[in-house]
């Protein structure tokens, strides 16, 4: 692997590549608090309800062994009947009760999970439910820009479209990659923070 000269830039084929890309960014002094947390591990919140409940299941499984403080919120048994915002919603609101802290959501397309955790004062929930088909800016990678530039606090999966082993290179990604606090963006999330006021 090529070193890292600049943050958030470096592209990753799995999470052993990412802290190697974090560990070689040590030194840096973008993201370092961001990166420190990684290493460290960090506290992340998770919920989903039946549709994301597998995939979710490998994700705690994953973000515990992988040194983070892991609190599901549920489901804690598959229930084809249950209503996701039951999970999503304690999630937004720890999240929103811990600025240092991440949520995880999960459902079947990941947009109503998002509309529910963005109800909650102070959260950003972004989407994702796979990488884009045609991108016309070749530097525009949608998970790690929705740190970047949206310092998003909450990931919302559709995990209908998504497998295991993408969920997993997405999170890791994501919770890997600093929000870079450029005056522009700055600037955009304070006239959205006025919302919440």
């Amino acid at each position: 692997m090529n070193p890292v000269r600049s943050c958030g830039r470096a592209k990753a084929n799995n999470s052993k590549d990412m802290i190697k890309i974090i560990i070689l960014n040590k030194n840096s002094d973008c993201g370092l608090k961001n990166r420190d947390l990684l290493l460290n591990g960090m506290k992340i919140y998770i919920g989903t309800d039946h549709a994301g409940f597998g995939i979710k299941e490998v994700l705690v499984a994953h973000l515990k062994s992988a040194g983070h403080e892991v609190v599901d919120k549920g489901a804690l048994a598959l229930d084809p009947e249950d209503d996701y915002p039951d999970y999503v919603i304690p999630v937004a609101e720890e999240v929103s009760r811990d600025p240092e802290s991440k949520g995880i959501v999960l459902g079947a397309t990941g947009q109503g999970e998002a509309i529910a955790a963005n109800k909650v004062k102070g959260v950003r929930a972004a989407v994702y439910y796979g990488a884009p088909k045609f991108v016309i800016d070749g530097d525009a990678d949608m998970i790690t820009r929705t740190r970047q530039h949206n310092d998003a606090n909450v990931l919302s999966l559709g995990a209908r479209y998504l497998d295991e082993a993408e969920a997993i290179e997405v999170v890791t990604k994501w919770l890997a990659t600093p929000y870079e606090a450029e005056e522009r963006h700055a600037r955009r999330l304070a006239k959205i923070a006025k919302i919440d006021s």
